[in-house]
């Protein structure tokens, strides 16, 4: 019975082997013809159908000039308004001076470094004025903040 049964299907198999070639060949003649139906890349607008161009057998330099035709219209050049990284964000408005100056960060940062100077050299005349005339000049040493950052050994 085992016998009967792989004959069977091994007949079966020659069969279908022999009438698929006969029916492969109308379709490898339509697929061979199909990139020779594509209508030129230099004449496609953005409304022409692409979808031609997308078929396994097309080759890949024709499909991507294709693609690259209807993606040079204008039409996907425009940004989209809702992506945050679209945008140029670099040409804002300077924040006021009025505002920077009551900003913590900002006092520390920048106001201090421009009104230091003037600082050293009023404590530097008030140590001249006090100074009496029989001592040499000393230098007048910085006191540092508590609540500035030093610079830490590593």
């Amino acid at each position: 019975m085992a016998e009967d049964f792989l004959r069977r299907w091994s007949r079966l198999k020659h069969e279908q082997a022999a009438q698929k070639p006969a029916e492969k060949q109308p379709l490898e003649k339509k697929e061979a013809e199909t990139p020779s139906a594509l209508p030129p890349v230099d004449k496609l607008t953005p409304d022409a159908d692409f979808t031609g161009f997308m078929r396994p057998k097309v080759e890949d330099a024709l499909r991507r000039a294709a693609l690259k035709k209807l993606f040079s219209d204008p039409h996907f050049n425009i940004p989209d308004p809702f992506e945050a990284y679209s945008g140029d964000w670099t040409g804002g408005e300077p924040i006021p001076p009025e505002m920077l100056a009551t900003l913590n960060q900002a006092k520390t940062l920048l106001f201090d470094k421009q009104h230091a100077p003037e600082k050293e050299q009023a404590e530097a005349q008030e140590t001249i004025e006090e100074k009496p005339e029989g001592k040499l000049e000393e230098k007048p040493k910085l006191e540092e903040k508590a609540d500035e950052p030093r610079r830490q050994d590593a």
